[in-house]
Order: structure tokens, then sequence, then C-alpha cells
């Protein structure tokens, strides 16, 4: 396809993907990023103490439906097989997330069949007098009753939230938060693994072609705009407005490093879910690697807080409030020229990699189809709203 000269912010998933599908398209694609590293909040690097892949800015774990891309991710990184096994502490006991069977029983003391599992939490746990439950608290409330939320969801989701559940609207609960069978793993998804050398491996071999050329520890301006036929972008959208209409809201995290010499937890992750313990949860990263060996651990401790400027923001709030705040920059940026908002900052979305990966695959797609048939770029292929 030819010519054209293109500028994506941000090295991560998004501005990877989009990049190499239209340098491939025969365009010449600038990428620029303000840190100091390719992958975003992909990012993964070996330990110099004790050889453990680290996921630096928290565990990602890559689980899909869409076989296409499965395919993508696999024909530049190999894929180890990985399940993810939650595991909580709370009230004094070690317990499997998703709260399943096995969960049920341990809680309450009892031996059940799963019809029998059923009948107990549908019938005398779940408060059936919520027919439309319009909060998370009212969610769980509904599906699993007082006494499983309170000792896995009450405490934990407030400190992730910083507010308290009745605050936060149901659909962040979004599917029935249990099995009725002894099946532990976290995510339901047909394909389920890890990358073999870590995602910042994967990603350098996505950026490896001679059309892309990558700019690190460069922030960008709009100014640098000018010289370009058009921008991805996919840095925070009120970012590329200067927050002119006032900041989205974000949570962010903090982590706390420590290395311990042997096996620190015996899994991946552990939540905490009671209120009294400050942290979400405890990362031990050669889990997440359980192919390889080590004698020693890299361990994160997992702090929530409000995002303030100048830090790395994670979780969209999304409530009333930003969602307002939200439309008003959507109208913005409709209405500017040049420019394509994309992945999880710029649609202000929380993505799973595998929906971050499928919408670059079709933002570079349109682009592509909008160039052949000249009906021009859209501000969003996905929409924010």
């Amino acid at each position: 396809m030819g010519a054209g000269n293109l500028l994506i912010v941000g090295a991560g998933l998004t501005g990877a993907v989009i990049g190499r599908k239209l340098a491939e398209a025969g365009y010449s694609v600038s990428i620029v990023d303000s840190r100091d590293h390719i992958g975003g909040n992909c990012h993964t690097e070996r330990d110099a103490e004790t050889g453990v892949m680290v996921h630096v800015y928290g565990p990602h774990i890559f689980h899909t439906d869409d076989s296409e891309v499965w395919d993508y991710v696999n024909s530049f990184e190999t894929f180890k097989p990985y399940k993810n096994r939650v595991k909580a502490t709370t009230k004094g006991q070690v317990f499997s997330l998703p709260v399943n069977l096995h969960t049920i029983n341990q809680f309450f003391g009892k031996t059940m069949r799963p019809d029998e599992a059923r009948d107990f939490i549908t019938q005398d746990q779940a408060d059936t007098t919520i027919d439309d439950p319009q909060t998370f608290e009212e969610q769980a409330m509904r599906f699993v009753g007082k006494d499983l939320y309170e000792a896995f969801f009450k405490g934990y989701t407030t400190k992730q939230w910083g507010c308290h559940p009745s605050e936060l609207p149901a659909s962040i609960l979004k599917r029935l938060p249990v099995r009725f069978n002894y099946d532990d793993n976290y995510f339901f998804h047909k394909f389920q693994g890890m990358p073999e050398n870590g995602y910042t491996s994967m990603i350098e071999k996505i950026l490896d072609h001679p059309g892309i050329s990558v700019q690190l520890n460069t922030m960008f301006t709009r100014a640098m705009a000018e010289d370009y036929d058009h921008v991805f972008y996919s840095g925070p959208l009120d970012g590329w407005f200067d927050y002119e209409l006032g900041r989205l809201g974000y949570r962010t995290l903090d982590f706390e490093r420590f290395t311990f010499d042997g096996d620190y937890q015996g899994c991946a992750v552990m939540n905490y879910g009671e209120a009294a313990v400050p942290y979400t949860r405890i990362t031990e990263h050669k889990y997440f690697s359980p192919w390889e060996d080590h004698d020693s651990s890299v361990c994160y401790r997992e702090f929530s807080r409000a995002a303030e400027p100048g830090d790395i923001p994670y979780y969209p709030i999304r409530q009333v409030k930003e969602k307002a705040l939200l439309a008003e920059y959507v109208a913005l940026a409709e209405a500017a020229e040049g420019v394509t908002f994309v992945g999880r900052l710029a649609t202000y979305r929380y993505l799973d990699m595998d929906v971050t990966i499928r919408e670059a695959m079709d933002a570079a797609d349109g682009f592509l189809q909008g160039a052949r048939d000249g009906t021009g770029v859209p501000a969003f292929f996905a929409s924010p709203l």
C-alpha cells in the first residue's frame, strides 16, 4: 500500500500490533514512548539476583477464546501452558478462588455434592429479595450471600477501589462468582498460557520490522503530530487535550517488592480479603513461569490507591462523574483531525490483553480499509462510551 508516515504514541501491545501491521502494509512507522522500555504495563524482565522472570507492573496472564489472537501471539513467542489458580487468605484459613465447591465445603464445614451446594447457596445463603442488583454489594449478596461476600469480596473490593462496594456498579462483578464443582481454574477461556521468554521478548519481535523505528524516553507533545500523516495515540485520552476539562479518575498500584530465599507462599497469587490487611494480594513471580526452577523468589505486595498526576494509571473508575467527563472528552476527540485514539488509556476502559490485541488488529485493518476506499479514519474504532 504504500506511502505515508505514521506516528504511534505508546510502545505497548496496542502500539506494537498496529505498528507491525501497518509497517507490513508499506507505511513508515515511528513509535515513541515516555518510558525507558517497550511493553507498557506488560513489561517483563529477568531479575539479576534470583533469575526469576518478573512482571514489573504486576502479573499479566494471557487467556482468550479468540483463536486468531492466540495464533498471532504464538507466531512471535512460544506460549507455555499456564492455569491461574488463585488462593485467598481470610478468617485464618486459605481458600481457593474463584469460589467453588471446595471453597464452599471448606468455608461452611460441609461435604456437599454439587446439587446440594447449589441448593444451599441459592436457598439458604443468597439474598433473593434483591431482584435487580444495581451495586457490587447487591450483586454479591444476591448470588452468594452475606457470609461469602464478607469473607472474599467486601474487604478486597473496598481496598481495590477505595470505596464501599455499595458505591460501585454491579457490572464490576460480571459473572456469577461461584462454581458448583472443584474447578479452581480462574479463567474460563479455551486458550491460556504464558510467553516462555516473557512479554517484552514477544513485543520486541513484533516491533522487529524495517519499517518501524522506536524512540524510548521520549515524551509526546502534540506538536510532534505535525510531522506525520496520521497519529495513533494510546496515551491517556484527557492527556491528549492537556487535561483542559479536568482529569479522568483512575486507581493506581504501588508494589512493595521483596525477595525470599526459598518458596514464600507456594502459589502465584494470594488474595487477602480482610480490610485490616492493607494490601490486596501478594504475587510470587517464579510461579508465573512454572517450567523454570528457582531457589529464590521475587514477590510483590500490592497496594491500591487513587491515581495522582505522575502516577501510572491502571484501572479506570468509570463511575457517574467520570462517565460524564468522558463523554465531554469523546466529543472533543471526535472533532479532532489526524488522530485515532486506541488502547485502554485512550478509550478509558479496562482491557484484557487479548481484547487489546484484537482491537489493535481491527484498528489497523480499519485504517487500511479507509485508505483504500477514501472514507477516512474515525477517532475511535472501539467506543469508550
